[in-house]
């Protein structure tokens, strides 16, 4: 009788521990998927925002086609490649820092209401992507723990529950500040 109360409270603990682990994983996928909706949209601006420069800045052609470039490199990344997926926007990050900094030599487009208004859509979906970004890498860090933490990681091992990779900047140079010269 005792046995049996014992194995009880240890299958009970089990599928509590497997919750667990699978809610962690439930709530880490929800987060990438924040991150995925912000980058989207970020890389639906940016046609328009390229339009908009376009016109007054024809002869910096370079940029224009170094963020086209790279918009389709990020969008290109397979959607589980989170470290492929951070590195790519960081590369676009940049290559859009560059443009802005461009603006500065443009007056004209700088008055521009169309391109302040991109501008300042473009500024609040970063914002909106580095607090999605915060969340996931969160929600990672809650799963690493518990795939890893004993006696947890004796049922993340063997059911296939796997680190989760954080969406962060590796490059440094992805880091610096743009340097624009003219």
């Amino acid at each position: 009788m005792i046995g049996l109360a014992i194995a009880a409270v240890v299958i009970l603990y089990l599928i509590f521990i497997y919750n667990g682990l699978v809610k962690a994983r439930q709530v880490k996928e929800e987060a990438w998927s924040g991150i995925d909706v912000q980058l989207k949209r970020r890389a639906d601006l940016i046609p328009n925002l390229i339009e908009t420069v376009k016109g007054y800045a024809a002869h910096e052609k370079g940029t224009l086609q170094e963020i086209v470039e790279l918009r389709s490199k990020a969008q290109a990344v397979p959607a589980g490649d989170v470290a492929g997926r951070a590195a790519a926007e960081g590369m676009l990050g940049q290559a859009l820092g560059k443009l802005f900094a461009l603006a500065e030599a443009y007056p004209d487009l700088k008055a521009n209401q169309n391109f302040s208004e991109l501008q300042q859509s473009l500024e609040e979906i970063e914002s909106e992507v580095q607090m999605a970004r915060r969340y996931y890498n969160g929600a990672a860090r809650d799963l690493n723990v518990k795939v890893e933490s004993f006696p947890s990681n004796l049922i993340a091992g063997p059911f296939g529950f796997a680190k989760a990779a954080f969406f962060e900047i590796t490059n440094e140079a992805d880091r610096a500040v743009p340097v624009v010269k003219f």
